[in-house]
């Protein structure tokens, strides 16, 4: 068995900082597994947000947990020298199962299942004591720290919010309720049938930027969210889903296919048909300046508040 990595030694590998450091201590088991754990505790700041009164680690956090003990287990063979951004590639297969709350402990698990020259594949799951709280099989690649946004964001368009956008902030919050430091929409666009655009204008000074020392860039794990985000708040619009709650249960594929950098404006354009059941699934493509930044297929659930 290989030595323990305590905090010290999984930053000096890791660039994400906190609030984004979802790794407390680490093991390699053998040449193909690993393990590690991270306490949940109140003091955290998304705990705050998501959700007050009734406190959830967001799935996606379990998903970067993930992601950041794959990056752990590969990096010294995807970036020997220590001077690239290992990044989620792709996330396929991720299922939230259960939550985790403020005082669980997550057991993370990783086996890796290929790695190349440029892109490693990792069967990742999260247990707490409860059981199985989420799984995912991730994918990895390579990208340069000296990439940089090559022009200003572009000029006032449609998407801008004016007086008639169909929801600004306030009306988001009536429906959802996600809340600073995890509230990351802005405001609903538009709706036109089972199509909706929603916006992200995306700000160095969030918080998230302080949690990678390497790249200014928003991981990937947290665009999910953003496109949930967007698909919650226009499914609780709906009048059938009035006074419910809307749950991320899975990601059956996200592919990232450029980095999105403080000063862009997300345009988060979803198709989400309305759900025959509890159960229901949407795609979301989401732009910079017209270029596809982000894809991803979700399921959610609606359930009573």
């Amino acid at each position: 068995m290989e030595k323990v990595l305590g905090l010290k030694e999984i930053m000096s590998v890791l660039p994400q900082r906190s609030p984004m450091l979802m790794l407390d201590r680490a093991q390699q088991i053998d040449e193909t597994h690993w393990t590690a754990f991270k306490n949940a505790s109140m003091d955290e700041a998304f705990f705050q947000g998501h959700f007050p009164g009734h406190p959830i680690m967001p799935g996606v956090l379990q998903l970067e947990a993930m992601k950041q003990l794959a990056e752990l287990a590969v990096r010294d063979r995807l970036d020997p020298a220590g001077k690239a951004d290992v990044y989620m590639k792709e996330a396929n297969k991720v299922k939230f199962r259960r939550p985790a709350n403020p005082g669980d402990r997550l057991k993370i698990s990783a086996e890796i299942l290929e790695v190349g020259a440029d892109s490693a594949q990792v069967k990742t799951s999260i247990a707490t004591a409860s059981g199985v709280a989420s799984e995912a099989v991730v994918s990895l690649g390579v990208r340069s720290i000296d990439a940089s946004p090559a022009a200003l964001p572009c000029d006032f368009n449609e998407y801008d919010k004016t007086d008639s956008v169909l929801m600004d902030i306030s009306r988001v919050v009536e429906l959802m309720p996600h809340r600073f430091p995890f509230l990351l929409i802005d405001y609903v666009s538009s709706m036109e049938g089972d199509r909706v655009i929603a916006v992200k204008n995306v700000t160095g000074n969030e918080p998230i930027f302080s949690g990678n020392s390497k790249l200014q860039v928003l991981p990937e794990a947290i665009l999910c969210e953003i496109a949930a985000q967007s698909g919650c708040a226009c499914v609780l619009a709906r009048p059938e889903n009035a006074g419910k709650l809307g749950y991320f249960m899975a990601i059956e594929h996200a592919e990232s296919v450029a980095p999105v950098y403080p000063g862009d404006q997300l345009i988060i354009d979803l198709i989400l048909p309305p759900a025959k059941s509890r159960f229901g699934r949407g795609g979301c493509e989401m732009r910079v300046d017209g270029r596809t930044v982000f894809k991803i297929n979700l399921m959610f659930a609606i359930v009573d508040a």
